[in-house]
C-alpha cells in the first residue's frame, strides 16, 4: 500500500525527522517530495505492508491512502502518493541499509534499487564514499543518484548530509 504523509514540514531535513518517528512497520520505500501549491513545504510517500492502518498516525498528520483521506492536507498529500516510484527523492528503498561507510560502484548497482549514478564531469569510479546519506531521485522512472568525484577512483552524492544552511555565517 502506498500512503501519503503531509504534517506542512518545510524542510527535508524534517520531513524525514517525521519518516522516522512514524510507526509505519517495515516500509519498502520512502520519498520526499517538494509541494509547491499553497504554501511550499515537503510532503512524503511510503510504501509499507497492507496492514498498516493509516488511521492510527497521529491526528496532526494529514494523509491518503486509496480512496482513504485524513487531514487538512490531504489533497497535497494525495499528490505525494500519486508520485511514489516516479518523482521524488529517496529516503528509504531497497538496499539502503547497505549503503554505509565505502562502497562499490558495482554493487550499489546490483543490490539496491539505484538504477544509475550519474557523476557530475562524467568518468567512471569504483567507489562510494556514502558518508551514510545516499538520496537518490526519480528520473524518467528510474532512481538515479547524482555523485560527484571526491578522490582517486572514488566518489561521493551529490548531496551533504549536513549541507551549510545559506546565509549561515552572516548577521
Amino acid at each position: 500500500m502506498i500512503i501519503g504523509l503531509d504534517a506542512g514540514r518545510h524542510s527535508v531535513r524534517d520531513a524525514e525527522r517525521l519518516l522516522t518517528a512514524l510507526p509505519l512497520g517495515a516500509a519498502t520505500m520512502a520519498c520526499t517530495h517538494f509541494i509547491r501549491t499553497g504554501t511550499p513545504h515537503v510532503a512524503l510517500s511510503v510504501s509499507v505492508p497492507d496492514d498498516v492502518d493509516p488511521t492510527a498516525l497521529e491526528p496532526e498528520i494529514s494523509f491518503a491512502a486509496g480512496d482513504l483521506r485524513r487531514g487538512p492536507l490531504a489533497a497535497s498529500a494525495a499528490l505525494a502518493a500519486a508520485a511514489h516510484g516516479t518523482g521524488g527523492r529517496a529516503v528509504l528503498f531497497p538496499g539502503s541499509a547497505m549503503l554505509t561507510g565505502t562502497v562499490a560502484v558495482a554493487d550499489v548497482l546490483a543490490r539496491t534499487a539505484i538504477d544509475e549514478i550519474r557523476v557530475l564531469g562524467g568518468g567512471s569510479h569504483a567507489r562510494l564514499l556514502t558518508r551514510d546519506f545516499v538520496r537518490p531521485e526519480w528520473t524518467d522512472g528510474r532512481l538515479v543518484l547524482a555523485a560527484t568525484p571526491v578522490g582517486p577512483d572514488t566518489i561521493a552524492p551529490f548531496e551533504l548530509p549536513n549541507p551549510t544552511p545559506c546565509c549561515a555565517d552572516h548577521d
